[in-house]
């Protein structure tokens, strides 16, 4: 192989092609703990969120793992692949992903009704929402804002789910995790001006 040949094989993917990789990865993740889970009638399910209880803190942990089902893991899987996607694009995929974790999972803790375990992932996948709507605002960035607004007309229904309703929807998890991307946004916010502060002073910087 030529020296040419091996630096070009050395040469870093592009990063749509890594973000695109490493949420196939989550995905596949998530579906192989759902088989595993499925295997054993569900008894995983059992580790999820269990409100106001000491062992049930645990839960916050594991919850974004377990799914009632294929379809609610499905449910969760197509929007998420596009919005963590997009958030790993943004480079903040683990700060902000901490942050709604943790807000969405003790927002479920607190909130959810006494003598109910909640599963799944959509409380990370409205703040990953969220934090995507609201981040330009903070940072005040056009082209974020702009891109919030293509997010909000592909995606603003989904917001209804914050909403008060019956069944065993977790709006409480919904609601938590979209304050969580609100708050990431607001935290992060900071280290984004500072970024971007930093690049332009590199840019415009020049010999006198």
């Amino acid at each position: 192989m030529t020296a040419p040949a091996r630096a070009a094989d050395r040469r870093p993917r592009p990063a749509w092609q890594r973000s695109a990789l490493i949420m196939a990865v989550i995905i596949a993740g998530l579906f192989v703990v759902e088989a595993i889970d499925a295997a054993g009638d569900y008894a995983l399910d059992q580790e999820g969120i269990a409100p106001r209880s000491v062992s049930g803190l645990t839960g916050i942990l594991w919850a974004p793992f377990l799914h009632v089902d294929f379809a609610h893991l499905i449910a969760n899987a197509i929007p998420g692949a596009i919005l963590g996607f997009l958030l790993l694009l943004a480079g903040r995929f683990l700060a902000v992903t901490a942050v709604v974790w943790v807000v969405s999972g003790f927002g479920v803790w607190l909130l959810a009704p006494a003598g109910t375990v909640t599963v799944g992932a959509s409380g990370i996948v409205f703040g990953w929402l969220t934090y995507l709507l609201v981040r330009g605002l903070f940072n005040r960035h056009i082209w974020q804002v702009l891109g919030g607004l293509v997010l909000l007309a592909v995606y603003g229904g989904m917001l209804w789910g914050v909403l008060p309703q019956g069944g065993t929807v977790s709006w409480q998890g919904h609601l938590c995790g979209a304050l969580g991307g609100v708050l990431a946004a607001w935290m992060l916010s900071g280290v984004d001006k500072r970024v971007s502060g930093g690049r332009t002073a590199q840019v415009t910087a020049g010999p006198r």
